[in-house]
């Protein structure tokens, strides 16, 4: 993927093609062997590395910063003083479980960087001048290939998104999970929107139903008439789908039922999307049993005077917490529960999955934890957020 993409970037190519030792790893481009001066009037090798920024994922686009990090020492002028013009940030940071920099460096243009060869260029000419001229031999361009290794990533092509957020680190802690969603009629297909965009070693579907056309009106994306007419099952139009960014999606195409509970036991975390009580406390009370966390999601919508009013809610529980279970999820189906309705609209399935996707992320530390909710609930009317079964 590394080597394509060079070869389809006219920017990154020339680079190469000049003797620049460049390097895509991840969402950052890495020119290695860059010559220069040290304190002590020495001449030290460094890395250059700059985020990337990328067209589909075989070119890429103008650089959506002008800043650049190194790996090594601060860079100095030929009597040892550091070169005041391009300090920018002196300090290690870790950009990802691969890349660590000891800091960062800024020269502007007034139009701003063109592509990765002007950029990489400007910063190589300022950072190696005093090294050439202590030492005339000394180059940044080698020749010298470095291999490109493969992208080992769950994902079709390389996340630049975390690598512009400077949030690679924070990403990481989600890779290796197993992660299962059981039942895609609304909320369960919103919330596979949002796995698939994690970098989770695994995503399971389990659903034993057919994707009909009233589905396309509360699930993510558009399906077409030909999706429509095809009927396909619901886990294999979702895996389908969501292939396009993430290798891993396995399909289970029937529903949970007692005697398949075991295929649940290597999960690290599932989402509970059924509408029916009795399975519900089913699936909930054996994932309890094996110290499986969960969230179970669900909605109650019912009409008032010509209006919608109603509550969407996330129920969790883990193994340090599942005592509030039995006040949340109960065993029969009753038209007294709440949450029973059947109406289901879009936004309301949408903002239930982030609601339960923003849990899974607290609990697996990606986002700060404050309230340690392990039920929360939003009213329509009111608009209000609610947490309760909070641990401290």
């Amino acid at each position: 993927m590394s080597q394509q993409l060079i070869n389809h970037s006219p920017d990154l190519k020339r680079l190469r093609d000049e003797g620049y030792q460049i390097e895509v790893r991840g969402g950052h481009l890495l020119v290695h062997h860059v010559p220069f001066v040290d304190q002590n009037k020495q001449i030290q090798y460094g890395i250059l590395v700059s985020t990337l920024r990328l067209i589909g994922d075989i070119r890429t686009g103008a650089p959506d910063t002008h800043v650049i990090h190194f790996v090594g020492d601060n860079p100095c002028e030929i009597d040892g003083s550091v070169i005041s013009s391009i300090q920018h940030s002196n300090g290690i940071s870790i950009l990802n479980n691969q890349i660590t920099v000891n800091r960062s460096f800024s020269n502007k243009p007034v139009n701003g960087y063109p592509d990765y060869y002007e950029k990489i260029k400007r910063y190589a000419d300022i950072i190696t001048a005093p090294a050439k001229y202590l030492d005339p031999s000394v180059t940044e361009k080698t020749f010298q290939v470095i291999a490109d290794s493969t992208n080992e990533t769950v994902f079709q092509y390389i996340d630049t998104n975390a690598s512009r957020a400077n949030i690679e680190v924070i990403n990481a802690k989600l890779e290796g999970q197993r992660v299962a969603i059981i039942g895609l009629g609304g909320t369960g297909a919103y919330i596979l929107d949002l796995v698939a965009k994690t970098p989770v070693k695994e995503i399971h579907l389990f659903d034993g139903d057919s994707f009909d056309q009233h589905n396309a009106f509360r699930s993510p994306g558009a399906a077409s008439l030909d999706d429509l007419n095809e009927n396909p099952q619901k886990a294999t139009y979702y895996q389908r789908l969501y292939s396009n960014i993430h290798k891993f999606i396995h399909i289970h195409d029937y529903y949970v039922r007692q005697e398949n509970l075991q295929d649940l036991d290597e999960m690290d975390y599932v989402f509970v999307c059924v509408d029916k009580n009795a399975a519900r406390k089913m699936i909930t009370d054996y994932l309890v049993r094996m110290g499986v966390a969960f969230s179970d999601v669900g909605l109650g919508v019912n009409v008032v005077d010509d209006k919608l009013t109603g509550a969407v809610r996330v129920t969790s529980a883990n193994r340090g917490k599942s005592d509030h279970l039995p006040l949340r999820i109960f065993s029969e189906d009753s038209d007294d529960n709440e949450y029973v309705t059947n109406i289901q609209i879009a936004e309301l399935n949408a903002f239930n999955a982030v609601l339960a996707v923003l849990k899974w992320k607290k609990f697996s530390g990606f986002y700060v934890d404050l309230e340690n909710e392990h039920h929360c609930s939003y009213s329509i009317g009111v608009s209000k957020i609610f947490n309760e079964d909070v641990t401290v």
